[in-house]
């Protein structure tokens, strides 16, 4: 058995999620549609979704403690969201319920695995300051805390700058993507986590022509990313694999390649947040940053052989299984 998946017997410690919770409309197609262009597609799937959910369901399923915090609407698709994220394992109770509907997305998947969404956010922005404040005790309880960018931002700031002044390590998912992040949530973050295409657009570097991440300048990016204020980030490549860059004084210049694990995709949709929620448990474990991202790529790779989000998301027995 890989070093790495043994990793999955040490995951511990408790994490606050807060953020989205989406019902995704899904339907599969032959390839994806140009603009002004229609194609046939399968039956439509309702899957359960959204970033933070995601996130959270991947980090519950392989052992972590996680509580949800967010809001869900008046719809049939509150019990839904909230039903699948309780089958695995994540705690709801602080998640609050708004007028109105859940947050929404509609995914077209193609026959290899690469996919478009469109976001509606529904009660998602119904995720206010006040709310968070009003669960201080209950997110400031974790000693991790994950954020993405599908809540309103000054919440998402308002959150992070409450853990860290308490002590919680905050590692922020910068999608979807913004170009400006706040200075009060770039100080308060710990760990940004980017794909390529955002690394690019963040530190206002060119990708490389060729998609050859080996030979990128990684170095210059260390730097220009200490810079923007991270001294911790992870930068995920897809296929390609991850590469962490550590500029903290224990690590020094730490650059570290993660190589991707190879699997027969069938659907790309929540890899990405299955990662995410992989880091986020084991932060919360105490693994050292590179240790968490490699175990990330073996979960994410687990998740990119069903279909849907959190539905394809593997417990540890399971991940064990498919790569021992």
């Amino acid at each position: 058995m890989d070093d790495t998946l043994s990793l999955l017997d040490e995951i511990h410690g408790a994490i606050s999620v807060i953020g989205s919770m989406n019902a995704d409309y899904t339907v599969t197609t032959e390839r994806l549609p140009r603009g002004g262009e229609t194609v046939n597609g399968g039956p439509l799937q309702i899957l359960p979704g959204g970033k933070s959910g995601n996130q959270a369901a991947a980090a519950a399923r392989i052992g972590a403690t996680v509580r949800m915090f967010g809001a869900v609407g008046s719809d049939a698709n509150a019990d839904f969201l909230l039903g699948s994220l309780a089958e695995s394992g994540v705690d709801v109770t602080n998640v609050r319920r708004v007028p109105g509907p859940s947050g929404t997305t509609v995914i077209i998947v193609d026959a290899g695995g690469e996919n478009v969404i469109v976001y509606s956010p529904g009660s998602n922005a119904e995720v206010t300051v006040d709310y968070v404040e009003s669960m201080r005790e209950a997110i400031t309880s974790s000693s991790v805390l994950g954020l993405c960018l599908e809540s309103p931002i000054e919440t998402v700031t308002a959150a992070a700058r409450m853990c860290h002044e308490a002590g919680v390590t905050v590692l922020l998912n910068n999608s979807p993507f913004t170009p400006t992040i706040p200075a009060q949530l770039i100080e308060a973050a710990d760990v940004l986590l980017v794909n390529e295409h955002e690394m690019a657009q963040l530190l206002g570097v060119d990708e490389p022509d060729d998609d050859d991440w080996d030979r990128f300048d990684w170095a210059q990016a260390l730097e220009r990313m200490r810079d923007y204020g991270f001294e911790q980030s992870i930068i995920t490549l897809g296929g390609d694999g991850s590469v962490v860059l550590d500029a903290t004084a224990e690590a020094g210049s730490q650059i570290t390649r993660i190589r991707p694990v190879s699997v027969d995709a069938v659907d790309t949709t929540g890899c990405g947040d299955s990662f995410m929620g992989t880091v986020l448990a084991g932060l919360a474990s105490g693994f050292a940053l590179k240790d968490a991202a490699q175990l990330a790529s073996y979960v994410s790779a687990y998740a990119a052989t069903g279909h849907g989000a959190q539905a394809s998301y593997g417990t540890s027995a399971q991940i064990r299984d498919l790569f021992a």
